[in-house]
């Protein structure tokens, strides 16, 4: 039966990763009924202080005020913007044309991080840094680890939820492709000079398994309900907000729903303010089968999605938001 919510759930990670048995069973039956409807959460205790925010975000806002001359000496179209800066109005969303109204930074794996041993450290970028932000590569590894580890998590109590073996995502993930994007909303002096059609984000699905958004500093994230209404998703500021990307749909065969969501325009009257957002897009390795669960192909919900690998999935859909040729 699907339920209608009128906010997205909230949870406490610590019920699943420190509580006792019945709080975690708990937990993972209330994150299955979110995505199975919603696909959408908030937690708390996700192991990201609020001192390690404010100063990831106060090294993205220096980042994006430098001029726009500079930050280009970081740009690496040649690698599908996967790390370092993407510029202004390059990326739409899938099945548009009109760019976003947003600019951002990549930030992937530290190759040091990686064992020599594993041949996955061969599909890498090295990660490119700004040298006028000198404390931004601290912070944001630290947040990449942190977010990567809370994510790991997620996905624990996911694979309980679809009756897997608690770490079944665990190998999948282990030094997986994820990204840490850093973006800024720009200011529109005059509203009348984008295109009519032109929004921060317009509405789509994220390509990965799972996205642990940092709180946003401003309104204007929607998800659309199933009843087809859009609903605001507002954090409190000691939640981050996880919901399921497509990858994770294919693999379920739609029994966890990758939701579309967007970010809208603000009011004409404030279309000239920054506002900044930190999404954690949780990839697993590029060898990851995404074929359909066995369990989640029945005779109600007969398979839906051609057997891909994560690796192909994400080149394809790279091309789709003209990121990649």
């Amino acid at each position: 039966m699907d339920i209608l919510f009128e906010e997205i759930p909230s949870l406490d990670l610590a019920d699943f990763t420190s509580g006792s048995a019945s709080q975690k069973a708990a937990f993972v039956a209330k994150l299955a009924e979110a995505y199975q409807n919603i696909g959408f959460v908030a937690i708390k205790n996700h192991g990201l202080s609020q001192d390690l925010q404010d100063r990831l975000y106060g090294s993205i806002k220096d980042f994006f005020s430098l001029p726009d001359d500079i930050k280009a000496k970081y740009e690496k179209p040649e690698i599908g913007f996967q790390r370092g800066y993407t510029g202004k109005g390059k990326e739409h969303a899938k099945g548009r044309n009109t760019g976003d109204l947003k600019e951002f930074y990549h930030v992937g794996q530290e190759l040091s991080n990686i064992p020599d041993s594993d041949p996955i450290k061969v599909e890498y970028p090295e990660n490119v840094w700004p040298s006028e932000i000198s404390e931004f590569k601290n912070d944001a590894n630290e947040a990449y680890r942190t977010l990567e580890n809370a994510g790991k998590a997620m996905l624990r109590a996911i694979a309980l939820s679809l009756d897997l073996e608690e770490d079944y995502f665990e190998e999948k993930v282990a030094y997986g492709n994820s990204i840490l994007r850093q973006i800024h909303y720009f200011p529109i002096e005059n509203p009348d000079e984008v295109p009519a059609d032109a929004v921060r984000a317009a509405e789509h699905g994220d390509i990965n398994l799972i996205t642990l958004l940092m709180g946003a500093s401003a309104d204007g994230l929607q998800v659309l309900r199933r009843d087809g209404k859009w609903i605001p998703i507002t954090a409190l500021p000691d939640q981050l907000v996880v919901n399921v990307g497509d990858m994770l749909e294919r693999l379920t065969n739609k029994k966890l729903k990758s939701t579309i969501h967007r970010v809208v325009n603000p009011p004409r009257e404030k279309m000239n303010s920054s506002r900044y957002s930190i999404p954690f897009f949780m990839h697993p390795r590029s060898e990851m089968d995404l074929t359909c669960l066995e369990s989640c192909v029945t005779a109600q919900n007969p398979k839906q999605f051609e057997d891909i690998t994560a690796g192909e999935f994400l080149d394809e859909r790279l091309r789709e938001l003209g990121l990649k040729k």
